[in-house]
């Protein structure tokens, strides 16, 4: 069943009494003017949706109240909710794991709740695993960053079809984005490069929130295949803001993005996987940080020279800890964004990619063209390497990013 903006979920007492969070009271006053999540204002409303219903709750460090209590604890204390199974994305659900890596199934010693493990499993898998929880409806409350290679908006995708294949509910909470959502930007992938970094097509940074998202995976792409879905929005929350203004305090949404600011530049940078260059993995200031053994002054002089808006590259010498180069001294670059409204994250990574190929003889793409599946098609790779500079690049996905953003204006649920 696919809800339409006008079906979606209106929870009374959005501005109301944050106090109804769940067992106990809250630790601190709470800032006037604040963004009030999707779980507030399921708390607000007595847990009205889930009443009922045996829950299951994908979710990680991330899915914490305004006052820093985990959501798992909140409703496991409550007896309104009959709360059975927690499910962990990537990086797991207490978020110990690195990249491309889980915590495995077990119990969580806090409540003696089953934790299943998400990644990886998808389609009948994961329904079945749905059903061996005993569960009927599915919460999904993750902290997102903006990216369409950040792998837990591909985790709700899998979640909403397994959803529909097991016959279970599934209730969205949202957060915010925290980079904005002013705008979308970046290519639009192409359904032959889907993976787990990009299931359907959408821009790479889509500019949008979980809940905005779970509503075009059910219109757009999943159709007759998707759940039975209920999203709860925030209140407060507007399309400029970004992390920072939320009055809502940032747990790192996995162990390489520990800042806002990190999210802030990944949308671009982390397009440095696909090369033999270091993203900063490693270091205290990864995505903000990119470089490898060889790499001189030289690449800061170009990339500023390109006059790309809101950002400047300070000249960078840094040692990964682990990862790629690791222990050994690289030279590089640091963006500094002076300006966010103004910075596309995007493009500055184009710029990056294409002056760190024209000032260092060592560039080189991985050998197995991950690049193609962050910017879901082989175009940014083939221009690249064709010499193409920043706007020629921008110019080729414009077309499919103008179609993207008309689309995505009939799910937006916010000014």
């Amino acid at each position: 069943m696919t809800v339409s903006r006008r079906g979606v979920l209106g929870l009374a007492g959005a501005a109301g009494a944050v106090g109804a969070l769940g067992a106990g009271s809250p630790r601190e006053p709470r800032p006037p003017g604040r963004v009030r999540t999707g779980f507030e204002r399921l708390a607000a409303d007595g847990y009205a949706e889930l009443a009922g219903r045996r829950v299951g709750v994908v979710t990680n460090p991330t899915g914490i109240t305004a006052d820093a209590r985990h959501l798992v604890d909140v409703l496991h204390a409550d007896e309104r909710v009959d709360l059975v199974a927690v499910f962990g994305p990537e990086h797991g659900f207490r978020g110990t794991a690195q990249a491309g890596g889980s915590e495995g199934a077990g119990r969580d010693p806090a409540t003696g709740l089953p934790v299943y493990d998400t990644y990886g499993t998808s389609g009948r898998r994961l329904a079945d695993l749905f059903t061996a929880a005993g569960i009927d409806t599915l919460v999904f409350d993750v902290q997102d960053v903006g990216a369409r290679f950040y792998t837990y908006v591909w985790t709700l995708y899998d979640c909403m079809r397994a959803a529909a294949l097991a016959g279970k509910a599934v209730v969205v909470l949202d957060r915010p984005n925290p980079v904005g959502g002013r705008r979308a930007a970046g290519p639009v992938l192409q359904r032959p490069y889907a993976s787990f970094v990009g299931r359907e097509p959408i821009a790479l940074a889509h500019g949008m929130t979980v809940a905005e998202l779970a509503l075009l995976f059910n219109g757009e792409f999943l159709g007759a295949e998707g759940p039975r879905l209920r999203t709860v929005p925030m209140a407060g929350w507007r399309r400029g803001s970004f992390f920072g203004e939320t009055g809502l305090p940032w747990v790192p949404p996995s162990p390489n993005v520990p800042t806002p600011d990190t999210a802030l530049a990944y949308a671009g940078t982390c397009l440095f996987e696909g090369t033999n260059l270091s993203e900063g993995r490693g270091t205290t200031t990864p995505f903000e940080l990119v470089g490898a053994e060889g790499v001189d002054r030289r690449w800061a002089e170009a990339a500023n020279g390109l006059g790309l808006a809101g950002v400047w590259f300070r000249e960078a010498w840094f040692t990964p800890a682990f990862s790629k180069h690791a222990g050994k001294v690289c030279g590089g670059v640091r963006l500094i964004v002076h300006d966010r409204e103004a910075f596309d994250p995007v493009r500055a990574g184009i710029g990056l990619l294409v002056t760190a190929r024209r000032v260092w003889s060592g560039f080189g793409w991985r050998a197995d063209h991950w690049i193609d599946r962050l910017t879901g098609s082989d175009r940014v790779r083939t221009l690249v390497d064709a010499g193409a500079g920043v706007e020629e690049i921008a110019g080729d996905w414009s077309a499919g990013l103008a179609r993207f953003a008309a689309v995505r204006e009939e799910y937006l649920l916010y000014p």
